[in-house]
């Protein structure tokens, strides 16, 4: 069983073939069943949590992702989350490899976000306003200059030293970044604004978003979190994810139940807009809004990919 480690299961998710692979894995079709959820107790510490994600093609991959939560990490200077993925042939169930589960998760989850991005932004988005400053915001203007030619990045965090960190790390990267001290004026002037943050009440307001502005609600992924008020549901044309998203996300929940959106509303899944059943947006003056809550497809297109390019990497690899 070969083993990637973070650096080398990066090296094999480049944005452009992840992409793709996410695509074409919607397009194609996977199980998925209902994550397992079990709470792991601690010894008088707050409980851990573990997560097992599985998903498969028939004849082709299985993978599992395991997810443990253990709150209390923060105490002993470690990170409050750890996942590894496990990649197997569906034929045989022979192991292929193991992957490091933190990469694959934070760069599926920029990609997917910038894969609607190709159907849902205008296609002459410059400006990439990005509120959050940890793991997944650092990749996602990377992840969308993919699709679209982002000329200017701008940063917002509650934290001004990790937006400013962020900043950095974008210009020193080669981007065109600045550090935005007010989330309105920031918003207003932005043509894609994407969100990755752990947030508990609303961040972007309706009545911000300009027309033509494409917004991308990534965190959210319980009932208790939001990152967006109820008016951009109004204002929006809204699409998810999946259909777990409005089971799952308080960004859709808190609408549904002040009594402002309904989930008839909801125009198009990720599916659909891969299968072409739905064109995306259909005005440049729309207001588009994407709502992920995430899914074990993308990380076993995830982890096929990097298993995939290895395997492709090793083959031609000079001797020696």
């Amino acid at each position: 069983m070969q083993i990637l480690d973070q650096a080398q299961t990066e090296r094999f998710l480049p944005f452009d073939r992840l992409l793709t692979a996410i695509e074409s894995m919607f397009i194609e079709g996977c199980n998925v069943p209902l994550r397992h959820n079990h709470p792991i107790d601690n010894a008088g510490q707050t409980s851990g949590t573990l997560l097992l994600m599985p998903a498969w093609q028939t004849g082709k991959r299985l993978g599992l992702k395991t997810v443990s939560i253990f709150p209390d990490n923060s105490q002993q200077g470690l990170p409050g989350l750890h996942s590894t993925y496990t990649l197997f042939d569906a034929t045989t169930g022979k192991p292929l490899a193991a992957l490091n589960g933190d990469v694959i998760t934070s760069r599926r989850t920029a990609a997917a976000s910038a894969l609607a991005a190709r159907w849902l932004s205008r296609p002459d988005a410059q400006t990439l306003l990005v509120v959050g400053a940890g793991r997944v915001a650092s990749l996602l203007a990377d992840a969308y200059r993919a699709v679209r030619p982002i000329r200017q990045v701008l940063v917002w965090d509650r934290h001004d030293d990790n937006a400013q960190a962020l900043v950095e790390q974008l210009n020193h990267n080669g981007l065109e970044a600045h550090h935005a001290r007010e989330l309105e004026s920031a918003a207003r002037q932005a043509d894609i604004i994407t969100c990755a943050t752990l947030a508990t009440a609303p961040l972007i307001h309706g009545e911000w978003l300009q027309a033509g502005v494409h917004l991308d609600l990534i965190g959210s992924f319980t009932p208790t979190m939001r990152e967006s008020d109820d008016a951009c549901f109004t204002r929006a044309t809204v699409f998810v994810d999946t259909d777990e998203a409005p089971m799952k996300s308080g960004d859709i929940l808190e609408p549904i139940k002040s009594g402002q959106f309904e989930t008839s509303q909801i125009a198009a899944t990720l599916e659909d807009l891969c299968r072409g059943r739905h064109p995306g947006r259909r005005r440049a003056d729309e207001i588009t809004l994407f709502k992920a809550v995430g899914t074990a497809l993308e990380d076993l297109a995830a982890a096929t990919l990097a298993y995939d390019f290895w395997q492709e990497q090793s083959s031609t690899a000079t001797p020696g």
